[in-house]
């Protein structure tokens, strides 16, 4: 069985810099013709400047002969002034801003501490169209990891939403039931994205067999209540839930340690394995329009014109890929996948 497809975009994506970007840029290029990609690096990308130099080193790691355009973010901080925000949305080339609490994942120490502090440039933001780009949790320590997003809603991005009747929102990796509920019944002008992993594994993969890093990312995995709740909403055909893998890719090394960085690399796979979601699911009929049109007609962009071909055949990716002097361990590593990607993007 075969499947054809408007190519796809995605709405959430790491990169990284330097022998890591080189690394993981093919691979998303080869299954999707656009991608918002995340601004936190070291030092995080807080500027317009930093953010068409970013985009420059990007697009000199996609490989020749593949279309592929980066869709850039700021990094929103306590002292982002209202300039930057509009020089931004000036240059055609940045898409978002990205808000990122203090603390809540890989490289968010520059990040936002209170949201009273960023009122003059979210103001901007709602002025200018572009869209606010949510880590949606709260960071402190007396509130149980688990509960994180549905603190944050309640506690923040709610009273943000009320305050801004016109800013663009996208809550990132949406991962729990609240934050589906949240959504669904916003305003117009707020959408989630979702991630593969949040679709397909409850908390207990953490600790299948023993601890299990490579499936350990911010937000974490939730209850099974909660990633069928995801899943529902990824397949329910509501244009408000679109694609965003959140690929986040770290050196094996890192990941396996004692403090290990959260984020799992899915680029690899980034179609394929929800295609086995979506056909598991019996909606396979409503991937491309999760895939390749909610997420462009959300952000004012139009749908691409050229297509791929997934084809029902199963293959596994490698125990790990290189990155300079690193390894890389992908998602679904050396397991079996439905679905291969049989046609290069022309």
């Amino acid at each position: 069985m075969k499947l054809q497809m408007r190519r796809p975009d995605d709405w959430h994506l790491h990169l990284r810099d330097g022998a890591l970007l080189s690394a993981v840029v093919p691979h998303t290029a080869l299954r999707f013709a656009r991608a918002v990609v995340m601004p936190n690096l070291s030092p995080p990308v807080t500027t317009t400047a930093a953010a068409l130099a970013y985009r420059e080193r990007i697009l000199a790691a996609v490989p020749a002969g593949m279309r592929f355009e980066p869709l850039m973010t700021l990094y929103l901080t306590d002292n982002t002034p209202p300039e930057e925000i509009r020089r931004a949305a000036a240059s055609g080339a940045v898409i978002g801003v990205k808000l990122y609490p203090a603390g809540a994942t890989t490289n968010s120490d520059s990040g936002v501490t209170n949201i009273a502090h960023c009122a003059a440039a979210i103001a901007a933001i709602e002025e200018t169209g572009l869209v606010l780009q949510v880590h949606g949790e709260v960071t402190a320590d007396e509130i149980d990891v688990f509960d994180r997003e549905r603190v944050f809603i309640e506690k923040v991005l709610g009273p943000v939403v009320e305050r801004h009747p016109k800013l663009k929102v996208v809550l990132e990796h949406v991962t729990t039931a609240d934050g589906i509920d949240f959504v669904s019944q916003a305003r117009p002008g707020i959408a989630a994205t979702i991630t593969p992993q949040h679709m397909m594994l409850n908390r207990n993969a953490l600790f299948a067999g023993g601890l299990r890093p490579h499936h350990y990312c911010l937000p974490v995995l939730k209850a099974e209540r909660h990633r069928e709740a995801v899943c529902a909403a990824a397949t329910s055909g509501d244009a408000r839930f679109f694609l965003g893998t959140d690929s986040a890719p770290h050196s094996r090394s890192s990941k396996e340690s004692s403090c290990g960085c959260a984020g799992i690399f899915s680029a690899p796979v980034g179609i394929e394995v929800y295609a086995e979601v979506f056909e598991a699911a019996g909606r396979l009929e409503r991937l491309e329009a999760f895939a390749s049109e909610y997420g462009a007609r959300f952000y004012g962009l139009p749908l691409n014109d050229d297509t791929i071909t997934l084809e029902k055949r199963s293959w596994r990716p490698p125990a790990e890929y290189v990155a300079g002097e690193e390894r890389i361990v992908p998602f679904r590593s050396g397991e079996p996948v439905a679905w291969s990607l049989v046609q290069d993007p022309s």
